[in-house]
């Protein structure tokens, strides 16, 4: 999983940026030599929102040098299409990580999964107070006005429309944790959020996105294969 997502980070040309800064961006997603890339995170999911239809048509306008072109990839956002394709490409099945073009209908899922079979799901909901991220957890944020800063939180929306947004967490350590996600600065891109000396991750600054879970990653950690101790309880 973190050769998938550490491979498709250096494919965009390693881009790298600290969480809060804004740095320009220059539209990689809509360079047509990125087209077959996100064409690929799009065939993860189960239903594209049109999405390949629309940039297929963008695509060919691009190549025409007409100004439709100019919007390519730019909508519908894929950042849920690219976690589920590298999950997919890393071999996880669709039981245990349905791909989705929303983020908030595979964290639903993964919360349901984790709350009806703790002993054997493979991500576990922890709270960003509570867990020091590690390499391949998921770390999510909700970018709605009104964000909730939990996933109980989320458990209790009964399935509500969320805008969120989730990382593939690639490095941690003391003071700070990497993170490699789609759609960021319209690449794929890696960014450095900041942690305590025991990796804890400092709030979100205002205005930007509110961390409300990370997803422990087990794989590879349960029975019948071996491996690191696990770092949870039981949701």
């Amino acid at each position: 999983m973190l050769r998938v997502a550490l491979a498709e980070w250096a494919e965009w040309g390693r881009i790298e940026v600290t969480a809060g800064e804004h740095p320009p961006t220059w539209h990689a997603e809509s360079d047509p030599a990125n087209f077959p890339r996100i064409l690929a995170y799009w065939r993860a999911v189960p239903q594209d929102e049109g999405a390949i239809a629309l940039n297929r048509r963008r695509y060919a306008a691009a190549l025409a040098g007409q100004p439709e072109g100019l919007r390519l990839w730019q909508d519908p956002y894929w950042s849920a299409a690219f976690v589920s394709y590298v999950m997919l490409a890393a071999g996880i099945d669709r039981r245990e990580f349905p791909p989705n073009a929303a983020h908030s209908a595979y964290v639903d899922a993964l919360i349901a999964d984790a709350l009806r079979y703790p002993e054997t799901a493979l991500f576990l909901p922890r709270s960003p107070q509570e867990i020091a991220p590690q390499p391949g957890d998921l770390l999510c944020a909700d970018r709605g006005r009104n964000p909730i800063l939990d996933w109980r939180q989320r458990a209790a929306d009964a399935g509500r429309f969320r805008p969120m947004h989730c990382d593939i967490v690639v490095e941690a350590g003391p003071g700070h944790v990497d993170a490699i996600g789609g759609n960021v600065l319209d690449a794929v891109t890696r960014t450095r959020f900041a942690a305590d000396a025991a990796g804890i991750l400092h709030p979100a600054p205002p205005g930007a996105p509110v961390f409300f879970a990370v997803f422990e990653n087990r794989l590879g950690r349960l029975p019948p294969w071996s491996g690191p101790p696990l770092r949870s309880e039981t949701p």
